[in-house]
């Protein structure tokens, strides 16, 4: 399991208030809260950190290749973050660690560490970050001509057109019985059921943040399913090769970063990866609840197609969580299920929650993010998310707020 701890980062000021300020990153990791709390600001470091693991443990990279200013400048500025360290005096105040499967590393007001780990667990993910400005894609085709974007958007973008190219036959959506189909030839992508048909840049909203989520979770997920059970494992002679590989990479000054970038890219593809780290911003934008609820199962489905894949959501929908905890439950039930050798009930449990998206008890974790930079870690009841949580409080005002518009009515009814 890995895990991470943050201080005085962005928005996160005094960080987690459990477990000795870390923030524990299971099968799935739910972060709620207001918006500019910093939900996004926690799910960009993982994806950072976990994108360094990864480069590290393959070769790509070492640990002398780190340095602090790399770490702050780049790394985090992919995601457009370089800026959090300091504070309003531009003095760098920022504490984080993390400690993942094969290295921790640690950046301490701008003094940066890594150290690696003596293990043979560590399992090389496909990381994939799903920003908020995903639909911008269902209606730009040429995304990349646009250079101010977000670097997360445009790799977005590229596991997207690698994405359609794997819609055969069609692919059903989660949502209003509708499927998509690849118009290759025109390089378009339709929305269809059987009453209507029409492009995906001229559908709804939802269609339009949904599908490019739907899509590239479903087309990564399968691939690294195919790479888990069909492994291609390098022999002594060929790592040998791809060390001397990368080493050349390297040694070429007439290399820009972006073609250095490449030719790694292409050298590593010999690895196989064996989880997928999908992490989702707000899954529930421009989505009606039903519809919310129905892509996280599809989320959760692809994310048990591997025991080592990870789920990271961000929210600000009580639907989401409600639907987790509905597959929690489910989760529970199908246990004891098992239990009483009552198997042929699995099809009415499967008619409530697919079975295919059930959670065990120990593979979830939800924080909680307040507008005061602090992190605390959601109680559960019997295994189930509290009720008591943010988004559920705030529809209980919004209840106690109308009883005390109609008190107020009262006084003047005749």
């Amino acid at each position: 399991m890995a895990r991470i701890r943050i201080k005085n980062f962005g928005p996160i000021k005094e960080g987690c208030s459990d477990n000795d300020g870390w923030i524990e990153i299971r099968k799935v990791s739910v972060f709620i809260g207001n918006q500019g709390g910093g939900k996004s600001c926690i799910a960009k470091l993982i994806s950072t950190f976990t994108w360094m693991e990864k480069v590290l443990v393959r070769g790509d990279y070492v640990i002398n290749d780190f340095s602090a200013s790399k770490f702050r400048q780049t790394y985090c500025g992919y995601h457009r973050i370089e800026n959090y360290f300091f504070n309003r005096e531009h003095v760098d105040v920022a504490e984080i660690e993390y400690e993942g499967g094969a290295y921790s590393m640690r950046y301490v007001k701008g003094n940066f560490w890594i150290k690696a780990y003596m293990t043979q667990t560590y399992h090389l993910p496909q990381i994939m970050y799903a920003p908020t400005e995903r639909n911008f894609i269902s209606v730009i085709k040429e995304v990349g001509a646009f250079k101010t974007l977000p670097d997360s958007l445009l790799e977005y973008l590229t596991e997207f057109n690698n994405a359609k190219d794997e819609i055969k036959d069609g692919l059903s959506l989660p949502i209003n019985n509708a499927n998509i189909e690849y118009d290759k030839q025109h390089d378009v992508i339709n929305v269809n059921d059987s009453d209507y048909k029409i492009e995906l840049s001229k559908a709804s909203s939802g269609f339009q943040s949904l599908v490019p989520l739907y899509l590239v979770s479903w087309y990564l997920a399968y691939v690294v399913r195919r790479q888990v059970e069909n492994p291609q494992k390098m022999s002594h002679d060929e790592f040998r090769r791809f060390n001397d590989g990368v080493k050349l990479i390297w040694a070429n000054s007439s290399l820009t970063n972006e073609q250095r970038k490449i030719a790694l890219s292409a050298l590593s593809s010999h690895f196989s990866k064996s989880a997928f780290i999908n992490i989702v911003e707000e899954p529930e934008q421009n989505l009606f609840p039903v519809s919310q609820q129905n892509l996280l199962y599809s989320l959760l489905e692809f994310n048990n197609l591997s025991s080592e894949n990870q789920l990271i959501i961000t929210t600000q929908s009580p639907y989401v969580i409600n639907g987790l905890s509905l597959a929690i439950k489910a989760g529970q039930v199908e246990q004891k299920m098992e239990a009483a050798g009552k198997e042929g009930d699995r099809e009415e449990l499967d008619r409530l929650v697919p079975l295919k998206s059930l959670l065990s008890k120990d593979d979830w974790i939800i924080y909680e993010v307040d507008n005061k930079g602090a992190v605390s870690k959601l109680v559960d009841y019997d295994g189930l998310p509290s009720d008591e949580n943010c988004l559920n409080e705030l529809l209980a005002e919004t209840g106690g707020l109308f009883s005390e518009l109609l008190r107020l009515e009262d006084r003047y009814e005749k």
